[in-house]
């Protein structure tokens, strides 16, 4: 019986807190004087930032503080979580590549062969 109630309460407890997200949104939406497509597309991506990771409001506020908008911020949000999830091996080849003063298409060169040679390595046991 305790597990019914427990489960009912969590469910009960998660479909609050999507709807909270929800009216927020929808209330910033209303702020913004949003109507159909425009007020559907805010309010999914609203919702979708909501459920983002810790790194992505990092990122969004990177953007913000460097003046970013439009296409170059969301370039720089989707880059900056990228590297945020990369390995450590990834962040080791990024340091060599900036550390060679590499740039463009040879630091990318550089950085997947660096991973590759690093995955390919055996792991120290």
């Amino acid at each position: 019986m305790k597990k019914i109630v427990i489960t009912a309460a969590l469910i009960a407890s998660s479909l609050f807190a999507s709807q909270a997200f929800a009216s927020t949104c929808e209330d910033k939406a209303a702020e913004k004087k949003l109507a159909g497509a425009a007020k559907t597309s805010y309010v999914k991506k609203c919702e979708k930032d909501a459920d983002a990771s810790p790194a992505g409001a990092a990122c969004e506020k990177s953007a913000v503080d460097k003046k970013l908008a439009g296409a170059a911020k969301t370039s720089h949000i989707k880059k900056c979580e990228k590297d945020a999830d990369a390995s450590p091996a990834g962040a080791a080849c990024e340091k060599s590549a900036v550390d060679k003063k590499l740039a463009g298409a040879a630091k990318t060169s550089h950085i997947k062969k660096c991973e590759a040679d690093m995955a390919a390595m055996p792991k120290k046991p």
